[in-house]
């Protein structure tokens, strides 16, 4: 019966894969509170004792005079101003840094730090997204179907000689090297460079940029005591959109590589099992 059979799917694979996905917020919730609330309540008591010693050093300020200015400072950020420097720091909305933002927000990633400010700009952005989220998806889809056909031939590999499976996985495996290097390593080390960023904290923004996680507390461009070449957010975006169709070819790669890869030594061991037995 049709109950029965939803029943079944419900018990037997939605149930299981649900309490699963629950224990695995439930873990991470756990694990982000042990490490960031200590450091939160330390931020924030230094916070307070900062605008203290600053009452205390200028003392024609009142306290609601200063919650004020902090209240001007939050809305200029919120806008996408940044509160260092002066009027002279780089627009957010020339063309490179717009290029950049239009990125972000076909690909969803969304770091926060900026945002259209006028009714006109938003309602723009939000008929713009409408358009790009479907067409980056189809971008990113198209190249994955183009992949299938070579996965095809990849699933056929048993009919082919074991020199011949050897190459093909050397080719791939030099394919996502490279493209690691060139994707997840060299951009991380520029970015290093160019934002006063360790390694770290670069390979940390762009996993959370190629991932679209994007939680703007790192974002490239954004120093105003920096002086920016005026092409460096567009080559940025460009890196976005390259490192995601890279994601999308070696996502569904990755797994069916290492298959091959243990089927390919299994059967290597085999033969040298054959050819070491003697001979009767």
């Amino acid at each position: 019966m049709p109950h029965a059979g939803l029943c079944s799917c419900w018990g037997g694979k939605v149930l299981p894969l649900l309490l699963a996905y629950v224990c695995y917020l439930l873990l991470g919730a756990t694990v982000f509170q042990l490490l960031e609330k200590q450091a939160e309540s330390q931020s924030r008591d230094q916070f307070q004792f900062e605008k203290l010693r600053f009452l205390e050093n200028y003392t024609c300020l009142d306290r609601w005079a200063l919650e004020q200015f902090v209240q001007v400072i939050l809305e200029a950020w919120v806008k996408g101003v940044n509160p260092k420097g002066n009027s002279t720091n780089p627009s957010n909305w020339d063309f490179g840094s717009s290029f950049f933002f239009a990125g972000t927000v076909v690909t969803t990633i969304g770091y926060g730090n900026l945002a259209p400010s006028t009714e006109a700009g938003q309602v723009f952005c939000v008929f713009y997204a409408l358009v790009g989220i479907p067409l980056n998806v189809v971008f990113l889809n198209h190249l994955a179907t183009g992949l299938h056909g070579h996965l095809t031939t990849l699933e056929r590999w048993e009919d082919q000689p074991r020199r011949s499976q050897l190459l093909r996985i050397l080719g791939l495996s030099l394919f996502l090297t490279l493209g690691t290097l060139v994707i997840l390593v060299f951009p991380p080390m520029v970015f290093s460079h160019v934002e006063g960023w360790s390694f770290c904290e670069g390979f940390y923004f762009a996993f959370i940029t190629l991932s679209t996680i994007g939680f703007g507390d790192y974002v490239i461009g954004t120093d105003p005591s920096k002086h920016y070449i005026s092409v460096y957010r567009s080559l940025a975006a460009i890196w976005i959109l390259l490192g995601l169709a890279w994601l999308a070819l070696v996502l569904p790669l990755g797994p069916l590589l290492l298959q091959r890869c243990s089927q390919l030594w299994l059967l290597s061991r085999d033969l040298g099992l054959k050819v070491g037995e003697p001979q009767r």
